[in-house]
């Protein structure tokens, strides 16, 4: 939900940041395993002071309950405000005096706990990451603080378009679905969670079983082993299980308006898409660079650069465990809002009859073989790399395999990729705004205000 740094950490972390070579993508990884059996990649790096470590537990914001919508976010936002005897002010002293910045994270399927500490702090930074893992305090306190800044938070963006537009989307795609409820709750679930509620989620939420670690800096492997032990050793063993059914767009071809007084409508389209684990999974990524990647993207040139009609356009992949979607977002004028589309639903077309050029190919290949370097620019970047490879169980050595991978994707297997995900006709569309020559096929879904 946040994560605390501080003058003196920013600092320090800019520096390690500019310092970490370029060429940082020929990583050494390390697996390692504690005396206890927690498994954890390595990146060991002794140049610099500076360790990073990632948790990620294997359940998210789907553990909440019905009527309790937002637990999980909550949780994530009071973990390190106490723990064990210190309370919140205490525990945000140790963590500020020292430097140390840990931040917890919800989404729909995962937490992920985030460490940083300068390694003569570390002792005391895998101290409370323990205590704030192992004994949580939610006290009074803090949680009606955080609770009411989660509310402020809602509040604000409920009326934003663009969130407006999400959230209609997510209920229209996935009506009934654990996907589709909002991940920071409302304002009326919020208010019915109660300490004993987070008290009781925390020990199955945070779970031994199932944790994926990574590790970047200045530790070794036995440290590690011993650090991951002490840190996750005592949690419980086996994590919450929600049974989440394999879900797909509910309304494909959909057009739904949400009228809202605006100068533009925004735009949200996609369809179902396909999975990590799809045979097809590398044709796609090269597709998704050339049809929306950046400046030379088939969209921003048919969009922007030919016809004027937004500033920017973006699309691409969404993956869930039990879904797989291909999205994408734009913002025009309402009076050119039926234009805008006729021209997303051009493209797509002519995506999937033609496919890609060759230029348009190479350009791509190159850009996703040269961007990995910029995932890896810095320990954090490191560390979230290794943790997504695991994550989608692609080995250890992935990231020397990924550039062959790339390459051998032929212009063939592209032509017959782009035939297969890009379909026009189950193109579904939500438009926030008021619309020229739009004319909706659904109604908007009833559901809570967004969050």
């Amino acid at each position: 939900m946040k994560q605390r740094s501080f003058p003196r950490w920013q600092c320090l972390a800019v520096l390690v940041m500019l310092a970490w070579p370029s060429t940082a993508f020929a990583l050494d990884i390390i697996p390692v395993t504690s005396p206890g059996g927690i498994r954890a990649w390595l990146v060991e790096d002794h140049r610099r002071p500076i360790i990073t470590v990632m948790v990620r537990f294997p359940t998210g914001s789907v553990a909440d309950p019905a009527g309790r919508e937002g637990l999980v976010h909550l949780a994530t936002g009071l973990f390190d405000e106490g723990a064990g005897d210190l309370a919140s002010d205490a525990f945000r002293a140790s963590l500020e005096e020292q430097s140390i910045a840990l931040g917890f994270a919800a989404r729909r399927e995962s937490l992920t706990m985030s460490l940083m500490t300068l390694t003569e702090t570390s002792d005391l930074a895998f101290k409370l990451a323990h205590l704030a893992l192992s004994r949580p305090r939610f006290d009074p306190g803090p949680l009606e603080r955080v609770r009411n800044q989660v509310i402020a938070g809602i509040r604000a963006r409920r009326e934003r378009p663009g969130t407006i537009t999400w959230r209609t989307w997510w209920t229209s795609a996935f009506p009934g679905h654990p996907y589709s409820r909002p991940l920071r709750g409302t304002i009326d679930s919020l208010r019915r969670i109660t300490r004993d509620d987070l008290l009781a989620l925390a020990p199955d939420l945070l779970a031994r079983d199932g944790v994926l670690v990574a590790a970047v800096g200045d530790i070794t492997p036995d440290r590690l082993g011993s650090v991951l032990d002490d840190m996750l050793g005592d949690l419980a063993g086996s994590p919450v299980r929600v049974p989440v059914p394999e879900v797909a767009h509910a309304r494909p071809g959909a057009v739904t308006v949400v009228d809202r007084d605006l100068a533009q409508s925004v735009i949200v389209f996609g369809h179902d898409g396909i999975g990590r684990d799809d045979p097809d999974w590398y044709a796609a990524v090269i597709l998704f660079e050339v049809l929306a990647g950046g400046h030379g993207s088939r969209l921003r040139k048919e969009l922007r650069e030919t016809r004027g009609l937004t500033y920017s356009v973006s699309a691409g992949p969404v993956l869930f465990d039990h879904a797989a979607l291909v999205t994408g977002r734009v913002s025009t004028g309402n009076s050119r809002a039926a234009e805008t589309i006729a021209h997303i639903r051009a493209v797509w077309r002519d995506f999937a009859a033609n496919g890609p050029t060759e230029q348009e190919v190479h350009d791509a290949k190159e850009y996703i073989k040269g961007s990995r370097a910029l995932r890896l620019a810095s320990s954090p970047g490191i560390a979230r790399t290794l943790l997504g490879i695991q994550v989608a169980e692609l080995g250890i050595d992935y990231l020397d395999r990924q550039p062959a991978m790339v390459d051998a994707v032929s212009m063939h297997d592209l032509r017959r990729v782009a035939a297969r995900l890009f379909r026009e006709r189950e193109l579904a569309f939500v438009v926030v705004g008021r619309p020229s020559g739009v004319e909706a096929t659904h109604h908007a879904p009833e559901g809570p205000p967004p969050g």
